[in-house]
């Protein structure tokens, strides 16, 4: 049966639009459900609709499903499938894990060392990752590929102890949790960072997951990502699943639920949601007075996705069978999460007196149960069986995505300290008493001695690599094809762009204005012609690929969806038709940016999840990129992602007409803060051909020693201009490293000055060179910065170079360099708020002064708005004659009559810039 006709919830009964065409047979069935109710009861009537709704799905009538089902798991004893492997010796050496996962944190908490952690998420989830990394997750040598594991950040010390049982750490690495530098190994720094950080561990974690919300939007980026791999026919991907282990808690973030409707849209069915819910939150329940496990089965299943859920354990089976009449169904349904978390907090015998003693029929089926075997009732997520069965449904299900809601204890098997306690988050140090009854429980060969020796520093266990647990443990990983998890960076080999795929932003554009935006699609389709590169790029646009004119792509790489084109186009006459295809090589995601971002990531680490390189061209409104999906770049820095940004219409005063929410004067500051961003600001084509190049050459090129795992940030503008050719004599090196004479002033005998500037305000000082020379006989020299950033980091690296050795002579930093060939004071400016020139103030020499945008963004024409912010050719001419004045050139005279001259008090006398394409 096809899963999706399933269909939705019932939400406001019969369509309103539907006859009833035989209102006598109606009555019939009407009154045959009044008869069931009076003979059988609420209860039978309800079990038999829900069959009828069950029925009729199977037989495919588009009934419509119900969008919670009772608190119960979704596949009953009856239907859990056989289990292949040998429970008790899992069972063995995930007590082992558990033990080491604690004694990992604790150990950490030594003096002298106290960096925190975290115990109780692995000790509930164990269960859940141990099932699958037994029967289901896939290694990189798997020949279907393998699996991408999203695992959950504070569940990382489980990983670590795993490791440890497999041989791929040694007890000396574990006991460097969180201190990745002050741990040294062999005069190394050998530390483990705190959570999956793929950036500080790069043999081991593969995705970063602790940035709450991101997992989930990342996970399903991932999996559209693996589809688009193989509807492309670049890499067979169909063997392929991504697992996203999330937590109840999390799911309260936007992110978490934000693109359930793109996984279910585009079937992702190789994508599986396991959602830890063990009802708490950092600091308490996660819903005291509701239930958050049936909360999300109706959200998950009125999204489109199919919904496991695993609640009670084995121990309930009997319990359940039992129920003729649903009192505990019943009973389960009505209690909320704060009560469940309070009866794993206290003992059996409250469980019996304030759950099962809440009616006396569900009293009465434990009355010759003791307390101990109530206590003993387990929730879901321990019952090793029971999460088998969930996994292998969700693995062989088709047509939808899935999510596992599975109920557990948060510090489970730890104690009565840690279990179900709202700080137990915040717990990280076992007493001693805590430590003895840990190892009792977990049947760990340790003497009271040994514990008592040094409680601050318990002892690892391992049995021995030869011993039969752990050589199962491996033979299992050995058949699901290696280890989990882990990274690998090698892949087939890229053949890079010829030269001449440059060549349309080299030529400039003649007589024609373009914008640098356009002059850069240019460059991209060209490159996308390249025979082996062009089927690597993977343009992706967050639905405005028009206003940055790429709707020339739709017709020839075409839009990727999974279903294809199967509706009539209104524009299909049209040259530029909107087309959709399966193989579609755009990425068009909609109005959604940070599921672009994640979408970048995806492709920009295939290199390494895939060993297949890609590369991403993410273009956007500059304003909504950092700004609106910060937290997604640092995980793509996280993960290492390589590829390029675009920030498309970009600055203050450019894209001026669209106002306050649009007009970016920022977004180079925030680039500047990742360490893993090459931004640049270029104002021109040729510039831009030459950046991307060098990007391209950096992420893939063998020959090229510079750390590859880097994405380059540019800015463009959608301000029309003559693209002027690529000058014979260019400081290509210049142009990489942030800056090169682009105009040197005339030798008219003058004061001298240096005018820099980035994108769009090279013009106006251009402008300024010209008005400077003819109305104040002064010589200015023209620079274009096409990196602040890039120069400041230049700096800063020769000033930490100086530190630690002071006695060697200190590099001179490149700003420096150039800067102290030159005369008179330095005018800089941009189309940015004055911070961004001013990174690098310290390393010029002489009188450094800025102009910027600095302000909200304001609607109206270029030249009022450049007016306004004092940045446009008049503006930048009068600083420069208040620079000379202040370094005794000349008059301070000369500067208040250049204010007057031009009118810098009117926003109305500006005239630098078009008013061609000022909004979008």
């Amino acid at each position: 049966m096809d899963n999706r006709k399933q269909g939705g919830p019932i939400l406001n009964g019969l369509p309103s639009q539907v006859p009833d065409i035989d209102p006598e047979e109606t009555e019939e069935w009407l009154a045959s459900l009044d008869g069931l109710i009076d003979e059988g009861g609420r209860s039978r009537a309800r079990y038999v609709m829900l069959r009828m709704l069950q029925r009729s799905r199977e037989k495919q009538i588009g009934v419509p499903s119900l969008t919670a089902t009772d608190y119960v798991n979704t596949i009953g004893p009856e239907n859990e499938p056989w289990f292949p492997g040998d429970e008790e010796v899992e069972r063995r050496y995930r007590r082992w894990n558990r033990w080491n996962a604690a004694m990992l944190v604790h150990r950490a908490q030594r003096p002298g060392v106290e960096v925190g952690g975290h115990i109780s998420t692995y000790a509930s989830s164990a269960t859940l990752y141990e099932v699958g990394l037994n029967h289901f997750f896939r290694g990189k040598d798997h020949p279907g590929g393998g699996d991408h594991i999203f695992y959950q950040g504070h569940a990382s010390p489980g990983m670590y102890a795993r490791a440890y049982l497999e041989g791929r750490m040694s007890e000396q690495d574990l006991d460097g949790f969180r201190q990745q530098q002050s741990h040294q190994i062999d005069g190394k720094p050998s530390g483990l960072p705190s959570y999956p950080h793929p950036h500080q561990l790069p043999d081991f974690w593969e995705h970063p997951t602790v940035s709450m919300g991101l997992g989930p939007m990342n996970a399903i980026a991932q999996a559209q990502f693996d589809k688009y791999l193989q509807n492309r026919g670049v890499k067979d991907t169909s063997q392929q699943q991504t697992w996203a282990f999330l937590g109840d808690g999390e799911l309260d973030e936007p992110e978490s639920r934000g693109m359930l409707h793109v996984a279910a849209f585009e079937e992702l069915d190789n994508l599986n949601f396991v959602i830890n819910c063990n009802l708490q939150r950092l600091d308490g329940p996660v819903r005291g007075n509701g239930k958050i496990i049936q909360e999300l089965e109706a959200y998950f299943r009125g999204a489109g996705w199919n919904v496991i859920k695993v609640v009670w354990g084995r121990e309930w089976d009997t319990l359940l069978g039992k129920d003729r009449d649903g009192a505990l169904v019943n009973l389960m349904n009505a209690t909320p999460d704060g009560d469940y978390q309070t009866y794993k907090g206290e003992s059996g015998g409250f469980v019996r007196d304030n759950f099962f003693g809440r009616d006396p029929r569900t009293k009465a089926m434990v009355e010759d149960y003791s307390d101990e075997r109530i206590w003993n009732l387990k929730r879901g997520g321990h019952d090793y069986r029971k999460v088998f069965a969930a996994y292998k449904a969700a693995a062989e299900h088709t047509g939808q995505p899935t999510v596992i809601l599975v109920k557990t204890v948060k510090g489970y098997s730890l104690g009565p300290h840690f279990e179900a306690r709202n700080a137990t988050h915040q717990m990280k140090k076992l007493t001693i008493d805590d430590l003895k009854l840990a190892r009792d429980h977990f049947q760990i060969p340790i003497s009271d001695k040994d514990l008592e020796a040094d409680p601050k520093l318990p002892p690892y266990y391992h049995p021995g690599q030869d011993a039969p647990e752990i050589k199962y443990m491996q033979e299992r990983r050995r058949t699901l094809g290696g280890y989990s998890p882990d990274r690998r960076s090698t892949h087939i080999d890229l053949k890079l762009p010829s030269d001449k795929a440059f060549d349309a932003g080299k030529r400039g554009s003649g007589k024609q204005t373009i914008a640098t935006t356009m002059g850069f699609v240019r460059v991209l389709k060209d490159l996308m012609r390249e025979k082996e590169f062009g089927k690597r790029i993977v343009p992706i646009i967050p639905d405005e690929a028009r206003t940055f004119g790429m709707d020339s792509f739709f017709p020839t790489a075409k839009i990727y969806n999974p279903h294809g084109q199967n509706y009539i186009s209104v524009d299909r006459d049209l040259f530029l038709a909107y087309k959709e295809a399966t193989d579609g090589q755009l990425l068009h995601v909609g109005i959604n940016e940070a599921g672009a971002t994640a979408a970048l990531t995806a492709v920009g680490t295939s290199y390494a999840t895939h060993g297949e390189p890609m590369i991403p061209f993410y273009i956007f409104y500059s304003m909504f990129g950092f700004q609106r999906s910060g937290d997604f770049f640092w995980a793509a820095g996280d993960q290492m992602a390589r590829g390029f940004v675009l920030g498309a219409t970009a600055g203050r005063t450019t894209l001026v007409a669209e106002g306050l929410q649009h007009g970016d004067g920022h977004s180079h500051l925030l680039a500047s803060t990742y360490p893993s961003i090459v931004s640049y600001d270029p104002a021109y084509t040729y510039e831009i051909a030459r950046i991307v190049r060098d990007g391209i050459h950096r992420m893939y090129d063998p020959a090229d020693e510079r750390d590859p795992n880097v994405m380059y940030y540019l800015t463009m503008y959608n301000e029309p201009m003559v693209q002027p050719p690529e000058p014979e004599d260019l400081d290509v090196d210049g142009v990489l490293k942030g800056m090169y004479l682009l105009s040197k002033g005339p030798d008219n005998g003058g004061p001298k000055v240096q005018l820099m500037a980035s994108g769009v305000g090279v013009p106006w000082v251009l402008e300024a060179q010209e008005l400077l020379a003819e109305d104040w006989g002064v010589s200015a020299d023209v620079w274009s910065v096409t990196s602040w950033t890039e120069l400041r980091r230049d700096g800063l690296k020769s000033e930490d170079d100086r530190l630690l050795t002071p006695d060697v002579e200190a590099r001179v930093p490149y700003v420096t360099q150039k800067m102290a060939e030159t005369e008179g004071p330095v005018v800089a400016t941009s189309d940015f708020m004055r911070a961004v020139p001013d990174q690098i103030r310290q390393y010029v020499p002489g009188h450094f002064t800025s102009l910027g945008t600095d302000g909200y963004a304001i609607s109206d024409t270029r030249p009022a708005a450049r007016r306004y912010y004092h940045v446009d050719g008049p503006s930048v001419v009068t600083q420069a004659l208040i620079s000379l004045a202040d370094t005794g050139a000349i008059s301070i005279d000369k500067a208040a009559e250049a204010a007057r001259k031009y009118q810098l008090d009117d926003v109305t006398a500006g005239t630098s810039g078009s008013t061609e394409g000022a909004g979008a």
